[in-house]
């Protein structure tokens, strides 16, 4: 039998269970870099899936809980474009991603794991980054820590960008 070792799941699996909207609790609390905030906007931000389909997907979204596009007002949906074409931008530049996906799932049986909190995803693809482990092994292989990335993207933030993220 082969193994694949992922011991960096153990945090997960063991870990305490987030209470609430994550979309809403993590833009609030100040330690963006634990979690995973990569750009802030004035109603948008970006941040890493914590989650993710592939090395780099980022999840846009808006700083007020709202599950339905049409609710948007004409500056968050104007920003969650710009800060979309923002992210492909700075994945292109950070790790070089052959195509992408993006997307929004809206509602559950769409497959939103935050149905409530909208968000738009940027996931980069690179040719061949789809095999058989998905298919037949129900596992995604991912070949960077997410704290990785999250260095990598920061290398090529404009410094602008970054003098709005919070530290503790």
């Amino acid at each position: 039998m082969d193994r694949l070792w992922a011991p960096w799941r153990m945090a997960y699996i063991g870990g305490p269970r987030q209470q609430g909207c994550i979309l809403c609790t993590k833009p609030k609390e100040r330690n963006d870099r634990a979690n995973l905030i990569i750009i802030r906007g004035d109603v948008c931000f970006v941040m890493l899936n914590a989650y993710p389909y592939n090395n780099g997907h980022l999840m846009v979204a808006p700083y007020r809980h709202v599950g339905d596009p049409s609710r948007l007002s004409y500056k968050e949906s104007s920003e969650l474009m710009r800060l979309s074409i923002l992210s492909i931008e700075l994945l292109r530049r950070a790790l070089a991603p052959s195509g992408f996906n993006i997307g929004m799932n809206i509602g559950r049986v769409a497959g939103a794991g935050i149905a409530d909190h909208l968000h738009m995803h940027v996931v980069p693809r690179w040719s061949g980054d789809t095999n058989y482990m998905p298919i037949i092994a129900d596992t995604k292989v991912l070949p960077e820590y997410l704290d990785t990335t999250y260095t990598k993207l920061m290398e090529y933030l404009p410094s602008e960008i970054k003098s709005r993220l919070q530290s503790p």
